[in-house]
């Protein structure tokens, strides 16, 4: 097989096999740092610039609807609640969630980011928002260049910030800012106790970055897709027996909320494959479709390559 050029995050799943820990068979990969991580992905998405590349599921699901010459496999790098990522104005007058229709609500970044999809979703699904009523001022473009939102997405007026807006009252809130100020606070409170009650309660759990690779390279080499499967898995598999083992020394927020969700759920907190995270992602891809991310839902099977349907880790 060709050297492969490679663009993931370092972070505890993927620190294994960065390092070269973990056994590659006939892989050669050759890792180029991107800092941050979403500039790989656009890298890639209008430059097909990586040979394998971490992205962001609904990036991955936007360029899939516009013909990006690149194809998933079921590695599941990143996943996190999104319930704190909503801060609204407490001047507004917004009592609950549904209070947010009528008013513009700011996104940073693009409408296809995965943080808002899923705080979008949360909106709908857990609190009854119809998200149609809602003006979504955006602060920044999509990483789909040919992606056009919906009526109700508007770009932010030029040279504004999105956190001065909320703070001023222009905006009512805004998904994925940090603002530090006395009248701004997070829509649901107990933030982090609510995404895992509902991981608890409903088994959501949502997945934010997966894997992609050429499209030419997983033609020519039919092989690839399984043995770049088995690489991830087996250096992820390392890390969940270290957070087992209590083997972390100085563990981080994202391992704490590993920990926590393996306690919650008896199981693997990171599970590879399809099947163990259909539910999430028939949701990602009905929530995309929802809210006009793509025209119509899709085969979760269309999105990965043939031979990784089966493939657990």
């Amino acid at each position: 097989m060709p050297r492969l050029k490679i663009a993931i995050g370092a972070y505890g799943l993927t620190r294994p096999l960065l390092d070269g820990r973990v056994p590659l068979g006939r892989l050669d990969l050759e890792f180029v740092h991107v800092e941050p991580i979403t500039a790989a992905m656009r890298r890639m998405v209008r430059g097909l610039e990586f040979d394998v590349c971490e992205m962001a599921l609904t990036t991955y699901v936007c360029a899939r609807a516009h013909g990006k010459r690149f194809t998933a496999l079921p590695i599941f790098l990143v996943r996190a609640f999104h319930h704190g990522a909503i801060h609204i104005n407490t001047d507004a007058g917004i009592a609950h969630p549904k209070d947010l229709e009528g008013r513009r609500v700011g996104v940073n970044r693009g409408y296809t980011v995965t943080t808002g999809l899923w705080a979008r979703s949360v909106l709908q699904r857990q609190y009854g928002v119809d998200l149609r009523k809602i003006t979504w001022v955006l602060s920044g473009d999509e990483h789909v260049a040919e992606y056009r939102p919906p009526a109700n997405v508007v770009p932010i007026p030029a040279g504004r910030k999105m956190a001065e807006m909320v703070v001023s009252g222009e905006l009512a809130g805004a998904i994925g800012v940090e603002i530090d100020a006395p009248n701004v606070r997070p829509l649901i409170a107990n933030a982090a106790e609510a995404g895992f009650d509902a991981l608890r309660d409903h088994g959501h759990y949502p997945i934010n970055h997966l894997v992609v690779v050429k499209d030419e390279l997983l033609a020519a080499h039919p092989e690839l897709g399984p043995a770049v499967f088995e690489a991830f898995a087996e250096s992820k598999r390392r890390y969940v027996e270290r957070l087992r083992s209590g083997g972390i020394d100085k563990p981080t927020a994202v391992d704490d909320m590993h920990r926590r969700v393996m306690a919650i759920t008896g199981a693997d907190p990171l599970p590879y494959g399809i099947e163990p995270n259909r539910r999430m992602l028939e949701e990602a891809v009905a929530s995309a479709a929802a809210q006009g991310i793509i025209e119509r839902t899709v085969a979760l099977e269309s999105l990965f390559p043939a031979n990784t349907h089966a493939l657990i880790a």
